[in-house]
């Protein structure tokens, strides 16, 4: 993830279905070039208690994305009393991008979550291609997050099942891709709600993958 919109590099973001729910993580750098800006920028954000996003590219593009699909979510449920669908979600922020496809808004983004069609995954490129996922990670960390994932992932996994998958993916990314790294996110959404694990279940998590 870049602080400015010369570059889109850097990042790793993930996104798993599982059978109950899906897993979303990301890290937390935010670089200009070779130089580190931040080192505890949000990636991960919620959209509303059943769906959630994960951004990569130009930092300001991207929130500005962020912005515009919570207001969109929150105007779907006062106006139609439920929560927008996850493709709905999905198609609205690829059909943003692709307006914009000749000024070009440097944002790759997953869209996640789970409605009455069940758990699931979009991803979506900054020219608004938009696919539907089982697995998928994005940024310049994914060649090395894909290792973990693709020997990892089991499609009908429980999430809780999947979770040490994901946090190990992350962990890979963040040591190997220079421009990801310094912490990370993980959140779970599931037909309970929106729900980021604490830093206590993190290490938990970390340390299980080490064991």
């Amino acid at each position: 993830m870049t602080s400015y919109p010369g570059l889109l590099k850097g990042t790793t973001t993930i996104g798993v279905v599982c059978r109950d729910g899906v897993v979303l993580s990301t890290d937390t750098r935010a670089t200009m070039g070779y130089f580190v800006a931040h080192k505890k920028a949000k990636k991960l954000y919620k959209i509303d208690e059943h769906l959630a996003m994960t951004i990569a590219g130009a930092v300001a593009d991207a929130q500005r994305v962020v912005d515009i699909l919570s207001a969109y979510a929150n105007m779907y449920r006062l106006t139609y009393g439920r929560p927008m669908p996850v493709s709905a979600a999905a198609r609205l922020v690829a059909n943003i991008l692709f307006e914009n496809r000749r000024s070009s808004l440097l944002v790759s983004t997953i869209i996640a979550g789970v409605d009455d069609e069940g758990p699931r995954i979009f991803q979506i490129d900054p020219f608004g291609s938009l696919t539907e996922e089982k697995c998928v990670s994005t940024g310049s960390g994914s060649p090395i997050a894909y290792g973990v994932l693709e020997d990892g992932y089991r499609e009908g996994a429980s999430v809780k099942e999947m979770l040490p998958v994901v946090v190990e993916a992350i962990s890979s990314a963040m040591k190997r891709d220079v421009a990801s790294g310094d912490d990370f996110d993980v959140a779970v959404i599931t037909r309970e709600g929106f729900r980021e694990l604490t830093r206590e279940e993190k290490d938990a998590l970390l340390k299980r993958g080490r064991d």
